[in-house]
């Protein structure tokens, strides 16, 4: 990892948005299904609002300023999936006023089968 990389994820968490403020309220502590998650991981190249490391899931929230880069969101979601990370994208919009809604869809992330899983694994899960 980058020092600067690791100062800056440092800054990010003491100057979070609203809305990474909400979601952090629901996913910190093991309030969220007793996941462990953490808030502005350096990952590589990158920094990354949320990550459940047990899960290989990794959460954005993207406000206005992402319709400007989608290439580089797309270069870096792509990134992470060689890494074995699943991406979910949300808008601040819905996490402040569907924050239910975003819940659930980290819920289903979470408690699906993963790809990788050999087949007796993932049935075993179900």
């Amino acid at each position: 990892m980058h020092a600067s990389n690791l100062d800056h994820a440092k800054v990010m968490r003491s100057a979070q948005t609203p809305a990474e403020e909400r979601l952090w309220y629901f996913l910190r502590a093991h309030r969220f299904i007793g996941l462990k998650f953490k808030r502005q991981k350096s990952l590589g190249p990158y920094i990354v609002d949320f990550i459940c490391m047990e899960r290989g899931l990794v959460i954005e929230l993207d406000g206005s300023q992402h319709g400007d880069q989608v290439a580089y969101d797309r270069e870096r979601d792509v990134w992470l999936a060689r890494q074995g990370f699943t991406v979910l994208r949300f808008w601040n919009h819905d996490v402040m006023n569907q924050a239910e809604h975003v819940l659930e869809r980290i819920r289903q992330a979470v408690e699906a089968p993963s790809p990788q899983a050999p087949l007796s694994q993932a049935v075993e899960g179900s």
